[in-house]
């Protein structure tokens, strides 16, 4: 669920991406997986998962990586039921995202978020990591999947091709 402007050049004929980093954010009730882009919004990369306390520990936390990393978007999980339909944890990042906007005056992106932490589990059983330690970076490694499939489906658009649905 993304809500995709058509981004025009100077010479009105060829969209554009803007350029600056975008956070992606796997939201969670007890901890938030963290991922920010390369400056060229390429490429994702995980940072630190942040331990909830209450929201206001959250969005400070949220402003320090906003701040030190320059970033110009945001982008968070929508956790939808596997029949696409929202339900109460949709509403709640719906909440979440609007708050964001109003706290960092950023864009703020939604993006269906189905199966990114079974996907991060499968990815994170073929390395080495421990039990423990797979647990720990499976917040992580969901918010780089957000994030790298936004982006991918923003690249895609922009140059005019549409990528399929997920089923």
């Amino acid at each position: 669920m993304i809500v995709m402007s058509d981004d025009r050049s100077q010479n009105g004929t060829e969209p554009k991406i803007p350029i600056g980093r975008v956070l992606g954010l796997d939201v969670g009730s007890r901890r938030i997986g963290v991922a920010v882009s390369d400056p060229l919004g390429i490429t994702a990369q995980g940072l630190q998962t942040l331990q909830r306390r209450n929201k206001r520990y959250d969005f400070e936390q949220l402003q320090h990586v906003i701040q030190e990393y320059d970033v110009r978007e945001i982008v968070v999980g929508l956790p939808l039921r596997m029949s696409g339909a929202e339900g109460i944890q949709s509403d709640k990042m719906q909440v979440f995202a609007e708050d964001l906007r109003k706290r960092f005056r950023l864009p703020v992106h939604l993006w269906d978020e189905r199966l990114t932490s079974a996907e991060a589990n499968r990815l994170l059983r073929e390395t080495d990591l421990s039990i423990e330690k797979r647990g720990k970076a499976v917040d992580r490694m969901a918010a780089v999947l957000i994030l790298q499939g936004w982006m991918e489906q923003r690249t895609a658009a922009a140059s005019g091709f549409r990528l399929p649905a997920s089923e």
